[in-house]
């Protein structure tokens, strides 16, 4: 890497525009004492410490900036200027060299004589000589055009021709008619097919994860019609286990893990919703681009998709997996930890969607691919215009119908209401004004800025003088209100959550029961050091600054503050946070009712006396007039009221009240962020309208009807004129059935991955995929029916050696199992395999010599209760060891081709790992039950753990093991031991975690 010098400074300056007239202006007035101080104390430095880099002299030019003329100096390089001259505090240059911010040059500090030089340089207005103020500067300009035109990722999807082949008896499907073309082109021989039952062991791995019992081949075997395969496939398709093992494959994508890792690795709380899920909805068939637009925008959905047991939003279950990265327990800096998790869900959403490395123009243009910073900064506008919440995912449904037909009682009577007093000599007082200085203002929220986390304050702020419901012991009660407000309904007391697990004591944030109970104000930029709400009731607000509110910690307290007040100023000291942008959060207490009015910041007490004596004016001017309210009603509709709460109470009874809770996004403030430069966020520049990625859909500001615009970047994704999506999921299936993707790299399509082995093919994949309605099972079915799929793991010597990397595909490879299959492939000969689907996962079992910080307080059991492992925990702190070893990668970012080694620890672990000794014993025990002749127990066991029978010499060799054992330990033939031995070393061959 280049060394960074004082002047490359300028590449983390402000964006911004170079006034050069100045330039000639000041030439002007620059004396021959100021020239000769430049000549004597400034250049020298400039010379030692920045030539090098950043001149005509420099081998290669960093960062697009020279710093040996002064216009250069004055122009900048990649970001903007270096000096402001004139502004000595403005001049980024002084900045770094005072070691304010970046520290330069690195090597150390420079002396305090050569700054007071530099200093004193710009405040007398960087003065330079005319004759050297010109130079070659010209910032090297990134031509998104140009890169788009050279890579062949960002080029349409084709439908190509399907070649014609000279054999024409081999292909079975008009994929294998491209394989073959190629082969033929090459003049490499295809190998032969593998034998039925290797193709069964192949399917049942492939497809559910497992391997097929003894009476599963029996029931294959005896199936003599030409379509034996294809209705095997279509049964392990239909399988509930099919959406396990795929399910297994997409966690991998996005980083699933049920902690969060760093220091205290705290729960990530109901991560395993998300899980189930993907299993569900693999299970179901989701189309692809439904899967797309439910994870990335699955809650603003207007016909979210429902269970079809239960009715549940499955949709809005997609979203957690913005949020199944990292988290740091309670940042310092909790701008920069925003930025960070930003990036990760950046990262995450654009390798698995899209297969380009979006992530890497966080601090500067891609360097390879058609990939701006602009793009970066866009799409995390997103993300800065959405929150986090436990949603009730349950209920979430059921209960809006209740609250949109509540809305419509409620303002049906208040119309009539209304009209009652219309007819009467009773006049609604006047609202109050309540002056400047007011962030927050219940009169004039708009319908999208007034945002909630489920229904509690209804469908918007009660009016001034409007009706609304209060409860106390003695029931429900009919106020008008004294003040434009937003306040909790009392019809949705008593909501209960069936599991809200918290994180851990220390965090009080999570022992306030939020979920579905939350008001959430309008986004603010903090310029006060004090954020004050007017308040009635009991609760608890939040301020959330730069998201914070999802990693609460000892070190943000002031944020929360407890509400205890009968129309009085709650305050929150938030001088730390000036400058971030931050919103409210209020949460009633628990069948308590609450009142927001308004919200300030700043202010002194003053204002505060102000707005109270109006808002008391008001008051009583809305209590006169509610008595003479009351008086009206009565005498003209004495049955109105009483009419209005039964239909409240009616809908009340129907409300669902208990639900599960799940991590899932809430829709925000649409906001755009900042381009920081160079990635810090301590260094925010111009602003970045959302869009999607320039090189396919330009660089116009996206069209958003409301919100963050999730929705509509969605659509982009699944834009069909999009040439990434669809080949990025064709790709991962070929993948995953074939080995190894047409594009090796299958979360890299760009210019730093593999080009594909048959770009024609790719481009067929993707566009039968779309023309089928994007059915991943579908795409499955026909890639496992072909020819290339149920070749032989057994190539021909020619072939190997005119491909010796098979990227023709002339063979199938064989295939290392995962680290999970082989576990629950140890199951399932112990038969202790509990197929149950779903539920909270199993706790992490605990060796030993996992410990740390953060360690659960608790070990699971050595067999996880006989789970799948995609049901056990995944603690990123406390990853299964057994796991590990066999290449299940650490969820820290997308990982859709695992790491596939071979290693001596993986023999150890078969070897000596408790849980692989303590599951082939009771295998052994099952075969000693089951089976009372020796040769045909061995039968059994190979046909269990292979998918065939035994060789006659494998028939010899284990039962000389068995005969001469039982003999040397004077044990008999039946010895629970001795076929432990046999059963142990059986799970110790290559045959038994390789599927040919």
């Amino acid at each position: 890497m280049a060394k960074i010098t004082v002047a490359s400074v300028a590449v983390m300056a402000m964006f911004g525009a170079v006034a050069m007239a100045a330039e000639s202006e000041s030439e002007k007035d620059f004396t021959p004492q100021q020239i000769e101080f430049f000549e004597k104390e400034v250049r020298p430095v400039l010379a030692e410490h920045c030539y090098s880099c950043h001149s005509g002299e420099a081998e290669k030019l960093q960062a697009g900036l020279f710093v040996d003329s002064r216009a250069a100096l004055l122009h900048g390089g990649d970001s903007g200027e270096a000096i402001i001259p004139g502004d000595v505090d403005g001049s980024l240059l002084i900045e770094a060299v005072r070691f304010e911010s970046y520290e330069m040059p690195p090597e150390g500090k420079l002396p305090d004589e050569q700054i007071a030089a530099l200093e004193r340089w710009v405040e007398m207005g960087a003065p330079w000589p005319a004759e050297e103020s010109g130079g070659d500067f010209a910032r090297k300009t990134f031509d998104i055009e140009a890169r788009k035109n050279e890579h062949w990722v960002w080029q349409p999807v084709e439908s190509p021709m399907v070649p014609l082949v000279q054999d024409t008896d081999w292909p079975r499907d008009d994929i294998d008619r491209f394989i073959l073309a190629r082969l033929e082109s090459e003049g490499v021989e295809p190998t032969g097919d593998a034998s039925p039952m290797e193709l069964v062991r192949r399917l049942y791995f492939d497809l559910i994860g497992l391997p097929p019992t003894p009476e599963q081949i029996a029931a294959f075997q005896q199936d003599d019609s030409p379509a034996a395969i294809e209705h095997l496939v279509d049964e392990l398709l239909a399988s509930p286990h099919f959406g396990e093992r795929w399910g297994r494959h997409w966690l991998d994508l996005v980083r699933y893990a049920e902690s969060r890792g760093h220091e205290f690795d705290d729960d990530a709380r109901n991560a395993f919703q998300y899980r189930d899920y993907i299993i569900r909805a693999l299970n179901d068939d989701v189309p692809h681009d439904q899967l797309v637009r439910e994870h990335i925008a699955g809650d603003l959905l207007q016909n979210p998709r429902l269970n079809s047991d239960t009715g549940f939003n499955e949709s809005i279950l997609g979203t957690g997996f913005w949020f199944l990265g990292e988290w740091v327990h309670s940042p310092v800096d909790i701008r920069k930890d925003e930025s960070d998790r930003f990036d990760n869900m950046i990262d995450v959403m654009s390798k698995t969607f899209l297969g380009v490395t979006v992530a890497c123009a966080r601090c500067h243009d891609h360097k390879f691919d058609a990939i701006s910073t602009a793009d970066y900064y866009s799409l995390a506008g997103f993300l800065q215009s959405s929150d986090y919440r436990q949603v009730r995912f349950e209920s979430i449904e059921h209960n809006r119908q209740i609250a949109n037909r509540l809305a419509e009682v409620d303002q049906r009577y208040r119309e009539q209401i209304a009209e009652v007093l219309s007819r009467s000599d009773v006049n609604k007082p006047n609202r109050p004004r309540l002056g400047d200085g007011i962030v927050v203002n219940y009169a004039d929220v708009s319908a999208d800025e007034f945002m909630q986390n489920g229904f509690l304050f209804g469908a918007g702020p009660v009016g001034f003088a409007e009706p609304y419901w209060t409860s106390s012991d003695e029931g429900m009660s009919l106020q008008f209100a004294p003040a434009d407000s937003a306040i909790s309904d009392p019809v949705w007391n008593g909501l209960e959550s069936v599991s809200e697990k918290g994180m851990a004591s220390r965090n009080k944030l999570v022992r306030i029961p939020r979920s579905g109970r939350t008001l959430r104000t309008p986004t603010f930029t903090l310029e006060e050091a004090q954020v004050s709400c007017r308040v009635r009731g009991e609760g608890t607000v939040v301020a959330c600054v730069d998201s914070h509110r999802l990693v609460a910690g000892p070190l943000h307290g002031e944020t929360i503050r407890p509400i205890k007040a009968n129309n009085n100023w709650v305050t929150l000291s938030l001088g730390r946070y000036v400058g971030h942008r931050i919103h409210l959060e209020f949460t009633p207490a628990k069948n308590s009712q609450l009142e927001i009015v308004l919200v300030t910041q700043g202010g002194d007490a003053k204002m505060r006396s102000r707005i109270d004596r109006r808002l008391q004016d008001a008051s009583e001017d809305v209590s006169e007039f509610e008595t003479a309210a009351r008086r009206v009603l009565e005498e003209q509709a004495p049955d109105l009221v009483a009419s209005w709460q039964r239909e409240r109470d009616e809908l009340q009874s129907q409300i669902m009240r208990r639900s599960r809770l799940a991590m899932a996004m809430m829709d925000g403030t649409g906001e755009d962020e900042h381009v920081l430069i160079r990635g810090n966020s301590s260094k925010p520049g111009d602003l970045e309208p959302r869009h999607f990625l320039t090189a396919l859909s330009g660089d116009a500001p996206m069209k958003i009807v409301k919100g963050s615009g999730r929705l509509e970047l969605a659509e982009h994704i699944n834009d069909s004129d999009n040439p990434l999506t669809t080949r990025v999921a064709v790709n991962r299936i070929w993948h995953y059935l074939l080995g190894r993707g047409i594009v090796p790299t299958p979360d890299d399509f760009g210019v730093l991955g593999q080009l594909p082995s048959h770009p024609e093919l790719l481009d067929y994949l993707a566009t039968e995929f779309d023309a089928d309605g994007r059915s991943i099972k579908r795409m499955i079915r026909r890639i496992m029916l072909t020819r290339t799929y149920g070749l032989s793991s057994q190539p021909n010597a020619e072939s190997v050696a005119a491909d010796p990397k098979n990227m023709l595909f002339h063979h199938r490879p064989p295939k290392r199992l995962e680290g999970e299959v082989i576990r629950d492939s140890l199951l399932v000969l112990s038969s202790r395999l509990d197929p149950t689907l779903y539920g909270e996962p199993v706790p992490i079992h605990l060796t030993p010599f996992m410990d740390g910080r953060g360690r659960p307080k608790t070990s699971g059991p050595m067999d996880g209760n006989g789970r799948r492992s995609i049901y056990t925990a995944v603690r990123r702190n406390f990853l299964s060891p057994f796991m590990l070893t066999f290449d299940t990668p650490a969820p820290f970012s997308t990982m859709g081709r695992r790491n596939v080694s071979n290693v001596p620890a993986q023999a150890l672990i078969l070897m000596n790992d408790p849980l692989v000794v303590e599951q082939t014993r009771e295998w052994a025990k099952r075969a000693i039950e089951k089976i009372e002749d020796p040769a045909e127990r061995l039968r059994w066991m190979y046909q269990t753990a292979f998918a065939r029978g035994p060789s006659e010499l494998e028939i010899a060799v284990g039962l000389a093991y068995v005969n001469g054992e039982s003999k040397s330990r004077s044990v008999s033939l039946n010895d629970a031991d001795v076929w432990a031995d046999v059963a142990h070393a059986l799970v110790n061959t290559k045959e038994f975690v390789f599927v040919p």
